[in-house]
């Protein structure tokens, strides 16, 4: 059985989707902290139980007679993060999985200006150590980030945010698609994946440009001072700890730690990837 863990979230629902379009419902497995929202998945024979990271005793039934078990990195912010990784390679490991995929990102490493890389650089080491055969897929950063900040420049005609860098954003739908490859075939990704992006990489300035093409109005980006910045998104109802931690993206891509391409994704997925033109046509239609 094949199963995944965080099918009612964004990355996880599009690869059952992708899963359904090449394996039989009765060989899928979904993982769920609340099982009444993935209802629609029973109905088409998908295998429904509730698991959770952070009680791994749930584990056990979650992932009973897996074959290869895709965890989607733990959505938890802080010190929380990396024990709930952790814990789900060792339950699937536990379950008898042959192969254990997690979804890791392109720019981990545990020297990162960006908290979550270095999560994902210590699972990543953990997962090596399982003597399972696994598959870390490093995902180019997800383009959906861009909505947090297009509806105020689409409201202002500013794209006010901290200095940054080029970043490859790629799309969620791309990514799920690479996962279910990489979960369905042999020999599709193994080991650690070199950079699974889009083709280009941008920076806010290029994204204003796009936004000014598609819209027909004058998107300026303006670099606001970090300081500056984080008081501003505060005042506007950000939680502190929040606008903290998005500093540390943007700190992060000005150190170049997402200025990386490679055409693995697209080879895998046998398409172009979506461009950023496309993902921000999306998000406008979305606002």
């Amino acid at each position: 059985m094949l199963i995944v863990t965080g099918a009612t979230g964004r990355l996880g629902a599009l690869i059952v989707t992708r899963l359904l379009e090449r394996v039989p419902a009765d060989r899928i497995g979904v993982s769920v902290r609340d099982v009444s929202k993935a209802a629609h998945l029973a109905e088409r024979g998908v295998r429904v139980r509730a698991g959770d990271f952070t009680g791994p005793g749930t584990l056990k039934h979650a992932f009973e007679d897996a074959e290869r078990v895709l965890i989607i990195s733990a959505a938890i912010r802080g010190d929380r993060a990396l024990p709930a990784n952790i814990a789900a390679i060792d339950a699937a490991r536990e379950s008898g999985a042959q192969r254990i995929l997690y979804t890791s990102h392109q720019a981990a490493s545990p020297t990162s200006l960006f908290p979550p890389q270095k999560v994902h650089a210590a699972t990543e080491e953990h997962l090596q150590r399982q003597g399972v055969p696994y598959t870390a897929l490093r995902n180019g950063f997800y383009g959906s980030t861009l909505g947090l900040y297009v509806g105020a420049a689409l409201k202002t005609g500013r794209l006010a945010l901290p200095q940054d860098g080029p970043v490859s954003w790629t799309a969620h739908e791309d990514l799920a698609e690479a996962a279910a490859s990489a979960l369905a075939d042999d020999g599709a990704l193994e080991g650690i994946t070199p950079p699974l992006t889009a083709p280009h990489t941008l920076d806010f300035a290029d994204v204003a440009e796009i936004l000014s093409r598609i819209t027909g109005r004058t998107i300026t980006r303006v670099v606001m001072d970090d300081d500056e910045w984080t008081s501003a998104a505060v005042a506007e109802g950000m939680p502190r700890p929040a606008a903290e931690f998005s500093l540390t993206m943007f700190a992060a891509s000005r150190n170049g730690e997402f200025n990386a391409t490679d055409p693995t994704l697209e080879a895998t997925i046998g398409r172009p990837a979506k461009t950023v033109h496309e993902m921000l046509e999306a998000v406008i239609r979305s606002q």
